[in-house]
C-alpha cells in the first residue's frame, strides 16, 4: 500500500505524480513528533512542579492560587496542537518528524497546504485520536485507498512522499544551467518560511516566465525586464532593489526562483 501512485492534474494540464505516504511512514512520522512534543511537556511540567513549591512558601492568600495551573494547561494546548497546525503551514507541509520521515502533507490538487486546511485537519486528530492511541485515525490510514484519516478528508488534503533527489537526475534545462554555471544555490539568500508564504501563485508564475526568457534575451532588454521584475517582487523579502546593480538583483531573482519553485512547481 506505501507504493501507490496518485496522478493528479493541475489546471496547467500538466499531469503529475505522487507516491503516497503509508501508515508506516506516518507513524514514524507521528512517533519521531510524540517524542519531540514529550520532551517539550516534561520541561512545562518541571517548571510548573517547582513553580507550585516556590509559591507554597508564600502566605496563604498567594499559594493557594490556581493561576500557574490555568496557564500550564493552555501551554499544552497550544504546544500540542499548534505544533502541528504552525509547523505543516509556515514549513511547506512538514512537521520535523514528516521531515525526518520525508513524507509531508499537500492539498490534494498538488498545491501547498493553506491556513485553513491546516487548521482543520490538525483540529479533527481530536477525533482521530478516539477512543485512544489514534485508533480511529490508524484504522482509516490503513484501509482508505489514498491512506486518509478523517482530518485528511474533510481538509482536503494528501501525505506524500519527497522526490527531491528525482531532480537531480533530469537533465538541466536552460536556466538549470545559467543558475550553476553562476555558482547559485538556495544557501545564498536565507528566506525565513513567514517570508516565502508572502509570494503567492501569481508572484510564482511571474518568475518563472522571467526565469524561462532570461537566457535568450538582450543585455539591454533583460536588464530591464530585471528591474521591473525585481521591483515588484524584492521589497517582500525587504530588499532595496536601487542600491543593486542588474547582475546582483539578476542573481538574487534567480536564488528566489530556486526557493519559489519547492512551493510552486510540484516538484516533491
Amino acid at each position: 500500500m506505501n507504493n501507490e501512485q496518485m496522478e493528479i492534474k493541475t489546471p496547467e494540464y500538466v499531469s503529475l505524480q505522487f507516491r503516497l505516504a503509508g501508515l508506516g511512514s506516518r507513524a514514524a512520522a507521528f512517533i519521531i513528533d510524540q517524542i519531540l512534543l514529550g520532551i517539550v511537556n516534561l520541561v512545562l511540567l518541571i517548571l510548573l512542579i517547582v513553580t507550585m513549591e516556590g509559591m507554597s512558601s508564600l502566605p496563604a492568600f498567594f499559594s493557594d492560587s490556581t493561576m500557574p495551573i490555568a496557564i500550564a494547561i493552555i501551554a499544552f494546548f497550544i504546544i500540542n496542537y499548534g505544533y502541528f497546525f504552525f509547523l505543516e503551514f509556515f514549513t511547506g507541509g512538514r512537521t520535523l518528524g514528516k521531515k525526518l520521515a520525508g513524507i509531508r502533507v499537500i492539498q490534494e490538487n498538488g498545491h501547498s497546504i493553506t491556513l485553513l486546511s491546516s487548521f482543520i485537519r490538525n483540529f479533527l486528530r481530536l477525533i482521530d485520536a478516539l477512543p485512544t492511541g489514534y485508533f480511529l485515525g490508524i484504522i482509516l490510514v490503513f484501509f482508505h485507498s489514498k491512506h486518509k484519516r478523517l482530518g485528511d478528508m474533510v481538509a482536503g488534503t494528501i501525505v506524500v512522499h519527497e522526490r527531491k533527489s528525482q531532480r537531480k537526475k533530469k537533465k538541466l534545462t536552460g536556466i538549470e544551467k545559467e543558475i550553476e554555471a553562476r555558482g547559485l544555490a538556495k544557501e545564498n539568500l536565507i528566506i525565513d518560511e513567514w517570508t516565502l508564504k508572502t509570494f503567492k501563485e501569481k508572484d510564482w508564475k511571474l518568475l518563472s516566465t522571467y526565469t524561462a526568457r532570461l537566457p535568450q534575451l538582450p543585455k539591454a532588454e533583460r536588464y530591464e525586464m530585471t528591474r521591473q521584475i525585481a521591483d515588484l517582487l524584492l521589497p517582500k523579502m525587504g530588499v532595496e532593489t536601487a542600491e543593486k546593480n542588474e547582475n546582483e538583483l539578476e542573481n538574487i531573482l534567480l536564488v528566489l526562483y530556486l526557493h519559489l519553485r519547492d512551493e510552486w512547481e510540484f516538484e516533491l
